[in-house]
Order: C-alpha cells, then sequence, then structure tokens
C-alpha cells in the first residue's frame, strides 16, 4: 500500500509558484494579474490568489511548537477552551437562579456577570454568586471602574467565607480605565494610573484574577479593521505595563493581570490569523521587559525569565457590527463562522452573542442557541480536540506574518506619540475606527462587502419595527463628550434605517419588473432587480414577460406600480426603453435595470433613473424614498 502511494504521488511533481502564476496569466487572456487576483484588503496588506511551500520558507513561526515561546501556535499544549455565558444582571436572585442552571445542566463553565456600579454591595453579591463555587467555574464582572475595588474586596472576603482556595478561583474584573475616553468621550483624569495600581493592591487576595481589561471588541463592534484592532489591542496592553512600571509595579506582575477581549469578525481565515498573530506579538512585547519568574513551578531552563508572563490570557466574543435586525437568523451563521475561528485559533474562552440581540434583550431561546454554537463545536465537531490545526496551511501562516507586520506597523506607531492612553485621550484612536467604520459601510452601501438579508437577498415580506426594544444604557455618567468617541452603528444600521422608515411610513411603494425581450437577461434583471429594491422593504411584483411594451405598462398600472423596471437585454433597451418611458408619461417613475452601451443616449431622453451593479445601493434607495414621500 505504501509503495502504491508513492508511486500515486510520483505522478504529481511539484508546481512552482511561478508556473502557478504563469497558468493563471495565461488564463487570464491578457487581464492584468494584479487587479483581477490580488485581494486589495482594508488591513493594509494585499492576499494573493494561491500559496505555496515558497511563500513560508525561513518562518520562524513555522518553528514552534504549542505551548514554546512565542505562543503563535497557542499557550498551551490543548485546544480546551471556557464555553462562557454573559449575564446582564438586574435581579440578583433570577441571575444565580439562571447562572446556577447554566452550570448543571447547560454546558457553561464561565460565566460572565454585568452590573450597575450602584448594585455592588455584600448581600448582592452574596446573592449573585450563592451556590456557585468560584473553584470549579470561570467567573468574571463587568460593573463601573469606579466600583471596581469595592467588588474586589467584597469578592475576596466573600471566598474567603465560602472557603474556597484563591489558588484555584479563576476569572477577571474588568477594569478597563481606557473605557470611558473610547465609550464616552471622557478624557481620562490625572490619577487614572493611580486608580490602576489600587485596582491591582485590591485584587491580591485573587492571585489568578485578570484584574486590567484590554476591551478590543469595543474597537471591532465600532467598525475596525482587524489590523486596527490587534495593533492597537497591543499598543493598550503596553502602556498599561509602562505606566505601571514608573508606578512600582514590575512588569510581570502587570502582565500577568490583563485579559484580551477580542471581538471576532466574519473575517473567517483572517480572524484565525489575528489570534495567533496576537499572542506572538503579545509574548514579545512582554518579553522585551525581561519579567522576572516567581511562579511556584519555575522552569530552570529558563533561569530567572517568566515565560508565563509572556502568555497571552484571550478572550473572544462575537461581532455586533455585522449583527443584523432583519433576516436575523442569519446572525446564527456568522456568528457560527466567527466563533469557529476564536476556537481553531485557540483562545482562551469564547461567548457568543445571541442572533436577536441587535433589537432586543436575549431571551431564554436565543441565549440556548448561542451557547449551543460552541457545544456543538466541541462535542460533534470535535475542534477542542486538536492544537491549532491551522499551522502548516500556507495561506494561514502567509495571513498570520502578515497581519504581524502591519500590526506592529501601527503599534508602532502608536508607541512613537507617546502610547496607546496618550493618542485615546486626544481622540485619535477614536477618529482612525469610525473612519474605517464609514469606508467598510460604504462597502456595504455598494454591495462590495454583502450582509445576506439586508443588502442582498432580503426576506422581501418581513416586517421587524414590532420585534426591537430601546437598548438600555448604562447611566453612571452623564458627563458631555471632550474628545471624539466610537461610533458602534452596526453595518447594516443605515439599511436597517432604510427598511424602517418605508415600514413606518404607512405606504409600501409597489415596484413592478416589465420583463421583456431576451429571456436569460430580462430574467437575471429582474432578479437583480427585484432584490434592489426589496432591500427598502419595497412590494416587488415580478413577471415572466411581456409581449409589448404596453402590454406591461397596462399591467403596471393594474397593480397600481409607483415604480416600473424595464428588464431586458442592452441591445433591445435602444428602442424598448424610448417606448416604456414615452407611455408612462411621468405617472410612474422609470428605471432601466442595467448599463447600456446606450445609456447616454436614453438619458438625453429624459431616462434619469439606471441601476446596475456599481450602483450604491443605499444612497440610490434613499433617493427613491425621498421622491415617493417616505
Amino acid at each position: 500500500m505504501a509503495e502504491a502511494k508513492e508511486s500515486l504521488f510520483s505522478e504529481f511533481p511539484p508546481v512552482s509558484a511561478q508556473e502557478w502564476t504563469d497558468k493563471i496569466t495565461a488564463d487570464l487572456k491578457g487581464a492584468p494579474f494584479d487587479k483581477k487576483m490580488i485581494w486589495k484588503t482594508g488591513e493594509g496588506f494585499d492576499v494573493n490568489p494561491f500559496y505555496t511551500a515558497e511563500d513560508i520558507e525561513g518562518l520562524a513561526i513555522t518553528k514552534s511548537l504549542p505551548g514554546e515561546f512565542p505562543y503563535v501556535r497557542g499557550t498551551k499544549i490543548s485546544n480546551k477552551w471556557l464555553v462562557r455565558q454573559d449575564i446582564d444582571v438586574t435581579d440578583f436572585k433570577a441571575a444565580n437562579e439562571k447562572a446556577r442552571k447554566l452550570i448543571a445542566e447547560g454546558g457553561v463553565t464561565s460565566l460572565g456577570f454585568s452590573f450597575n456600579g450602584e448594585q455592588v454591595t455584600e448581600a448582592n453579591i452574596a446573592a449573585l454568586l450563592d451556590g456557585i463555587c468560584p473553584e470549579k467555574t470561570e467567573l468574571n464582572f463587568h460593573t463601573c471602574n469606579r466600583k471596581a475595588v469595592e467588588l474586589l474586596d467584597i469578592l475576596t472576603v466573600l471566598y474567603k467565607t465560602k472557603g474556597a482556595d484563591p489558588d484555584e478561583c479563576s476569572g477577571s474584573v474588568a477594569f478597563n480605565p481606557l473605557k470611558h475616553p473610547l465609550k464616552r468621550g471622557i478624557k481620562l483624569g490625572d490619577d487614572w494610573v493611580d486608580k490602576t495600581v489600587a485596582v491591582l493592591k485590591a485584587g491580591e487576595g485573587l492571585p489568578h484574577y485578570r484584574l486590567l481589561a484590554v476591551d478590543a471588541y469595543l474597537l471591532n463592534d465600532a467598525g475596525a479593521y482587524i489590523t486596527q484592532e490587534l495593533g492597537y489591542a497591543l499598543a493598550n496592553g503596553n502602556d498599561l505595563i509602562a505606566k505601571l512600571i514608573d508606578a512600582g509595579v514590575p512588569a510581570d506582575v502587570t502582565a500577568k493581570k490583563i485579559k484580551f477581549n477580542f471581538g471576532v469578525s466574519s473575517n473567517y481565515f483572517m480572524e484565525i490569523a489575528k489570534f495567533r498573530a496576537a499572542r506572538w506579538l503579545w509574548a514579545e512585547i512582554v518579553g522585551a521587559y525581561n519579567p522576572v519568574c516567581d511562579c511556584p513551578t519555575k522552569n530552570a531552563d529558563s533561569g530567572d525569565f517568566c515565560p508565563c508572563a509572556c502568555k497571552m490570557k484571550a478572550h473572544a466574543r462575537t461581532s455586533e457590527w455585522n449583527l443584523t435586525v432583519f433576516d436575523a437568523y442569519v446572525n446564527l451563521l456568522r456568528t457560527q463562522t466567527e466563533t469557529m475561528s476564536a476556537a481553531i485559533a485557540g483562545v482562551d474562552s469564547i461567548s457568543v452573542l445571541p442572533f436577536d440581540s441587535a433589537f432586543k434583550a436575549s431571551d431564554e431561546f436565543s441565549e440556548r442557541i448561542a451557547k449551543n454554537q460552541q457545544l456543538l463545536l466541541k462535542e460533534e465537531c470535535h475542534f477542542d480536540e486538536v492544537v491549532d490545526a491551522s499551522a502548516g496551511s500556507y495561506y494561514i501562516e502567509e495571513l498570520t506574518q502578515s497581519l504581524a507586520e502591519a500590526a506592529w506597523k501601527l503599534f508602532l506607531e502608536v508607541d512613537d506619540k507617546g502610547g496607546f492612553a496618550t493618542i485615546a485621550n486626544s481622540g485619535e484612536v477614536q477618529d482612525a475606527v469610525n473612519a474605517s467604520n464609514k469606508a467598510r459601510k460604504k462597502l456595504v452601501a455598494t454591495r462590495r462587502l454583502t450582509l445576506l438579508g439586508t443588502n442582498q437577498y432580503p426576506n422581501f415580506s418581513e416586517q421587524a419595527g414590532n420585534k426591537i426594544e430601546a437598548p438600555t444604557e448604562c447611566d453612571c455618567s452623564d458627563a458631555p463628550a471632550e474628545i471624539s468617541k466610537l461610533d458602534f452603528s452596526r453595518g447594516s444600521a443605515e439599511f436597517d434605517a432604510l427598511r424602517l422608515a418605508t415600514e413606518k411610513s404607512g405606504k409600501r411603494p409597489k415596484a413592478f419588473m416589465l420583463t421583456i425581450g431576451s429571456l436569460a437577461m430580462r430574467l437575471a434583471r429582474s432578479q437583480f432587480a427585484s432584490n434592489f429594491f426589496a432591500c427598502a422593504g419595497y412590494e416587488v411584483i415580478d413577471n415572466l414577460g411581456f409581449e409589448t411594451v404596453e402590454e406591461g405598462i397596462l399591467a403596471a398600472r393594474e397593480k397600481k406600480a409607483d415604480i416600473v423596471v424595464i428588464c431586458s437585454s442592452d441591445d433591445e433597451y435602444a428602442t424598448l426603453a424610448p417606448e416604456a418611458y414615452k407611455l408612462i408619461a411621468g405617472k410612474e417613475l422609470f428605471v432601466v435595470a442595467g448599463a447600456p452601451e446606450c445609456t447616454d443616449d436614453l438619458k438625453a431622453l429624459g431616462i434619469n433613473y439606471f441601476i446596475n451593479v456599481k450602483s450604491n445601493v443605499l444612497e440610490t434607495l434613499q433617493m427613491f424614498n425621498k421622491i415617493i414621500g417616505i
């Protein structure tokens, strides 16, 4: 059998990258390779259509093993991750019952509790954790920064009362001093470093709790490119170490208290590479401080250097930016691929946003589905049984290298400007990320970036207004913004607003497809135009075809159409479009589906509306809404 395999493979000699390029170039028949085949990403580097072994020759990152510095392939030798579910707490007793049920019956191994700072009392925290063993389940707490010290004091005493061994308790208290500049546009006070030191001191009784949060997911939710999320996150973490060293806190102490909370977008392979690059770069950053090892299980081979301090603690949360209000079940597909990226990349824990979280407080059903999305990968797909399954992939190894280089460049730029806190305090981070959000929304508007169910293939008859709930915001600070703040509007926000405007207007415009002429072209263009107008919530009336233009116009008027869209071939538009336009005589809006060569001639006759693949779908539909009076 072995000899047979050798004989089989000998029939397929190695093919060089140049040979592949030559073959592709020949098949392009003169079209430029760079323009047709190279993916121009927004991340600061280009992606080729193929990669070979030649591309990863000499890459140092391919030499290490899982659990080895610089941890490209993972900080551990297994791919076990914690299944985390986050709970927004208003009623502490009810939250406790929910948490206990999740642990006992739901397969959850990590919990996240979020509550208002005014609710931080001994009685509330005791009620929240009643019957929950802090040694068995990772517990994560998110509350107002000003209450972090008080919360840590309460937890330390409570765990001692429970008889818990502090060395067996793991979790986090998400103190993030950079939260206010990023989320609220409020500048940091001069005492933010002192407050951070106070938090570290308050948490000394919980040695394995991560107390300092680098909330990169905020950038992700605000539409940042992956390079920005990674580069700024690293700069944020480095700034904490540098500032706390000046305050007398050793680098190894700070590094072991930082937890990175990343977002995960639907850019599947690049997200896998992001986490690999993040571990690698963070290990190099911390390593540059020569952290001193005081670990109980000190490795003699490392001397005084502490490799444990160089290990990134990474939590992944699916992205809010690409969640949609309309056709919300598609969100399940997005969050599933995002979860897969994080799991394959070897993060420490994952939380999946419920599919309905973009428009309402999630219910038991949507939360259960979100939790089971992870359990499916563990229990049925066995993603946790393979460490760094992407290792050796020419594509992902090269992506890891490219992302690392682009993120490192941004990291150095931030460092040269005084560090992350300095540029966040000036609004520079927020402005850069908001610009990316705007650029990505333009891609959505022109369908160069597809959000299924929103800007492409919408559910024609869906109504969403009755399912949207007003969001609740933390009201712990009502100070006015002093600098730019992150724009958390989702990628679909403008399309959602467009369709909701139609829905709330009480009148649903009718777009009638006047299909005529070439069978193939009229069907293709009517499908395109139907999807186009359905994105605004219009009623679409499609047809198999008409023998004459006059017959089509009469049918449109019988249906009381507001818009007549002629769907035919480019050649036939030269005669059919003027005829239809003349019969319409301004009574309905007349639209040509396509970009025929005779466009200028048609415009000269007064035909002004054309839709095609180069159209800005959002702006075009906003224009029609305005004309119709919505």
